[in-house]
């Protein structure tokens, strides 16, 4: 269903953390991903005893919660005339503020959900919340980013 948002996102596989998106809409994003118990991050964090790392939860919050509905919101036509999302665009994560509450550990599906707080002068800002498949919070915070073209010369 959201087929064509998923297909503008600009990760490759091995770094994309978004498996499904639930709900969308010009206000908030609910969305899932499951962390891969062969994920390059856990082999060495930590030895014996994998645990993901704070900031692939992050990764996780920020392209759900914020990317994800950047994305939405620029090419559903609630934008701001100078901002055009293309093949050259990219996301700029600006500032985070997250707190943490529970270890995420491989296998485990995590599910986001974000809250648009403002989306103005190119910049969304949003609460972002991470939920395991219990619906206990793991972690939740507020996001802000913009959405750059790359310059080619």
């Amino acid at each position: 269903m959201y087929n064509d948002i998923l297909n503008l996102l600009p990760y490759k596989s091995s770094f994309r953390f978004v498996d499904a998106i639930l709900f969308l809409d010009d206000d908030g994003i609910k969305g899932e991903y499951t962390l891969k118990a062969d994920s390059f991050f856990y082999e060495d964090h930590f030895i014996g005893n994998p645990v993901t790392p704070g900031v692939i939860i992050t990764e996780i919050m920020a392209q759900i919660g914020l990317v994800v509905l950047g994305i939405h919101l620029i090419v559903s036509g609630k934008k701001e005339e100078e901002i055009i999302m293309d093949v050259d665009s990219f996301p700029l994560l600006t500032s985070t503020d997250v707190s943490f509450f529970k270890m995420v550990l491989p296998g485990e599906k995590v599910t986001v959900i974000s809250k648009k707080q403002y989306f103005r002068f190119g910049k969304l800002k949003c609460l972002v919340e991470m939920y395991d498949e219990a619906s206990e919070l793991i972690a939740k915070g507020i996001f802000s980013g913009i959405i750059k073209n790359a310059i080619k010369g």
